[in-house]
């Protein structure tokens, strides 16, 4: 069974042959054979593109009754009678771009919904879609072909380029976005920072966040994150930078390109993140410190120090990976000696 119709209109049936180049894959032959859409190994059918997700789903490339699947060539002979393979290095990313040929993305409805609010000054691009119950604030600039969704709210001065997209909720104030950004469901950017002196009598006194939210080009940042724009300078989100749902992305924190940012992950201000970096769902990185390129930070981790290039860590306070598993083996050893003094481990 392929996507619900209702909510995901194909574009096909596409001919193999089209599909193959779309994934930059050869074929011998059948490339007039059509198909209807993608689906998982498990419910595909014979009109139906799959892939291979690693190993451990042998056995259900094996039983799929799919038309064609992308896979790695070592796996081609596990692929059923009856079925096409596709043989690529990056299954995953061919069939990325075959679900986007079976499924575009939804082009804009040019025009204003009666509903919406639009300043006077408001600068509105040609081709754009602006929902119901939306807020284009005074002096905005949106670029030609954006989608602002219903009740989305674009502040005073605010520039969203190209192409860019504010789904449902989301909002965006004290902010310069590139071309191609997408604001997801309830996404908040250009909020006031956390940013405040507590006096002797306890008093917490807020100092004014003066600064701006700069988001490059392909942004993507999820449902009901939040970006915090800066006390003094600029909260910068490099090209191609990507954040999950629910995260937390305080005052002044710049990243590079294309650093990924998963759920639940709070950075504190002023921290600096090389071009990209992967930090995994639940992490806490204290404020002011600095991440090398490519470092790779692991979930739950608690980073206080920085943390050199192309380096992984883990654990709570954070260390290279394999000086965290060294010291978790060091424990279990630990935990299993016995009240004598000798080990508990069998030899």
């Amino acid at each position: 069974m392929g996507a619900d119709p209702r909510f995901f209109p194909t574009r096909g049936p596409i001919a193999l042959a089209a599909i193959a180049q779309a994934a930059g894959v050869s074929i011998d032959g059948d490339g007039d054979r059509l198909f209807d859409g993608v689906a998982p190994l498990t419910d595909a059918g014979p009109q139906d593109v799959a892939f291979l997700e690693g190993r451990r789903m042998l056995a259900a490339l094996r039983e799929t009754r799919a038309g064609a699947v992308f896979v790695a060539a070592g796996a081609v002979k596990d692929v059923p009678e009856g079925c096409i393979a596709l043989v690529t290095e990056a299954p995953q990313l061919a069939y990325a771009r075959v679900a986007s040929l079976f499924h575009p993305l939804p082009a804009p409805v040019p025009g204003i919904h009666p509903t919406a609010t639009v300043a006077p000054d408001a600068v509105i691009g040609e081709g754009t879609e602006i929902g119901p119950y939306a807020v284009i604030g005074a002096g905005a600039q949106i670029g030609a072909g954006c989608i602002i969704g219903a009740l989305a709210s674009v502040g005073a001065g605010c520039v969203l380029g190209a192409g860019s997209v504010l789904r449902s909720h989301a909002s965006m104030e004290h902010c310069i976005a590139g071309a191609g950004v997408v604001l997801h469901q309830g996404a908040r950017v250009g909020n006031e920072g956390f940013g405040f002196v507590t006096t002797k009598t306890g008093q917490h006194v807020t100092v004014p966040q003066i600064g701006r939210v700069i988001l490059g080009d392909g942004v993507e940042i999820g449902t009901n994150s939040c970006v915090d724009r800066g006390a003094g300078g600029d909260t910068v989100l490099g090209p191609g930078t990507r954040l999950d749902n629910l995260v937390q992305i305080g005052h002044n924190v710049k990243t590079g390109r294309g650093c990924v940012i998963v759920a639940q992950v709070g950075i504190a201000g002023s921290v600096e993140l090389g071009d990209y970096v992967v930090v995994a769902a639940q992490a806490g990185l204290a404020g002011h410190i600095k991440v090398g390129p490519q470092a790779r930070i692991g979930a739950q981790a608690g980073v206080m120090n920085d943390v050199p290039p192309a380096t992984d860590v883990v654990g709570s306070p954070a260390w290279p990976a394999r000086e965290t598993l060294r010291a978790f083996a060091r424990l279990r050893q630990l935990a299993a000696t016995k009240r004598d003094g000798t080990s508990g481990e069998t030899p």
